[in-house]
């Protein structure tokens, strides 16, 4: 074991390179840019180290085109007996940069202990720590048993429909092939995440009848409507939702209530034209509401709630008509503390960094959604190097020291699940 935590400790400089590496490859999602060229990065480097190499076109999922296909990279080495096989998921789309930069945010830049760019911490640098923790405890342990496979996937930041979703549907995520998933998602080197909040996505419409502005007596406007409904959330259903707490141990505390964020909103006419507006009464208005609910509470009883405000409303206010639509739903999902992925790695953060681990639950969902509901494996948890707060930030880093003692823990997670 001394001799894997050496290994390891002794590619310090390859972690940070290939972390830069891989954010030089602007994957940026939406739209899903230089998939295909990602991927083939990632699977050439460990093709060379004897990986059997898929690759694996999401056709036909959301945002797939011949102009932005959906490409993922599934690598796996089979061991010199049988055994179980361990599997390491990142997603390798990342954000758009935005604005605030003081770096190039696809510049790979490393300096002063860090490396920097968009994706450094979600989660390129978490990619790059689990192929230095397999790569090097390869050379350690050349016989080990079982099977080991890492994958790059698509679409995450947008739900993972074109990559772990897809892959889950064609056997990837299941057993007999995979006993045990490890997503390094950024949640802190000494933190163990157990899973999410579950999430409900959905659009309300709100109708009226368009009149001559100087006149709105004679229409019926639908954004005041929609402005109703903003206070009745206001008023009665995000202070109830506030007062709810969970036994998850989600992080950060504040999401350890149900919340409800109003995504976007919009009445009226359209404003991308640069003169000004006609005088209509506006007859429609929308909203998105990103609903983020509790392992103590149903899916059903969710929708409920909203509905219940919408029709009071539509009982108690003159002309009031609306529409809702299903957009997105995903159950909560937490891991048990005693499932053998979660041991492992709790021992390897034991003696990699001499203290007990941090059990928490994700605010918001990651690809363990798809593992659990489609592939029906429990035995997932996420962990791995970087600060959560600095995921989609201007200036995005990840330690190097950070992706180094991450890949010690995942490399005692792994002869420890491999059963050496």
């Amino acid at each position: 074991m001394d001799g894997l935590m050496e290994a390891v400790a002794g590619k310090r400089d390859e972690v940070a390179e290939l972390a830069a590496d891989l954010i030089r490859i602007p994957t940026v999602n939406p739209p899903g840019e230089n998939y295909r060229d990602c991927a083939e990065f990632l699977g050439e480097r460990l093709g060379k180290r004897g990986f059997e190499l898929s690759y694996v076109r999401a056709e036909g999922t959301p945002g797939d085109s011949d102009r932005y296909p959906r490409w993922n990279v599934v690598a796996r080495r089979e061991g010199a007996r049988p055994g179980p096989c361990v599997h390491f998921n990142s997603h390798i789309d990342v954000v758009e940069a935005g604005a605030g930069w003081t770096v190039d945010p696809f510049g790979g830049v490393i300096r002063d202990g860090k490396v920097y760019g968009r994706g450094a911490c979600d989660m390129k640098g978490g990619l790059a720590a689990s192929v230095i923790a397999v790569e090097a405890f390869i050379e350690r342990f050349p016989d080990f048993p079982g099977a080991i496979e890492i994958s790059g996937t698509a679409d995450e930041e947008s739900g993972g429909y074109g990559g772990v979703a897809y892959l889950a549907r064609q056997g990837f995520f299941s057993k007999p092939r995979v006993d045990h998933v490890i997503i390094p998602e950024p949640l802190n080197k000494d933190c163990i995440c157990l899973g999410h909040r579950g999430v409900w996505w959905a659009k309300i419409e709100t109708r009226g009848r368009i009149a001559h502005g100087s006149m709105p007596f004679l229409g019926d406007c639908a954004v005041r409507h929609m402005g109703a409904v903003l206070n009745a959330f206001e008023c009665e259903l995000i202070p109830a939702l506030a007062a709810r707490r969970t036994a998850m141990p989600v992080i950060p505390p504040g999401a350890r209530s149900s919340t409800l964020n109003i995504n976007s909103i919009h009445g009226g006419q359209g404003e991308d034209f640069d003169g000004l507006p006609a005088p209509c009464v506006p007859d429609s208005a929308r909203m998105v509401i990103d609903r983020r609910f509790l392992m103590e509470e149903s899916l059903d009883g969710v929708k409920a709630e909203v509905r219940g405000v919408l029709d009071r409303l539509a009982e108690t206010r003159k002309d009031f008509r609306y529409e809702i639509e299903d957009l997105f739903e995903v159950l909560p999902t937490m891991t048990e503390r005693d499932a053998p992925v979660v041991q492992a790695v709790a021992e390897g953060i034991r003696e990699v960094m001499r203290r007990e681990p941090t059990y928490v639950v994700s605010p918001g969902t990651y690809d363990q959604k798809h593992v659990d509901r489609i592939g029906k494996l429990k035995n997932c948890i996420a962990y791995g190097p970087g600060i959560l707060d600095l995921a989609h930030q201007p200036d995005e880093y990840v330690g190097i020291d950070d992706m180094v003692d991450s890949a010690k823990v995942m490399a005692r997670a792994l002869h420890g699940l491999l059963g050496l």
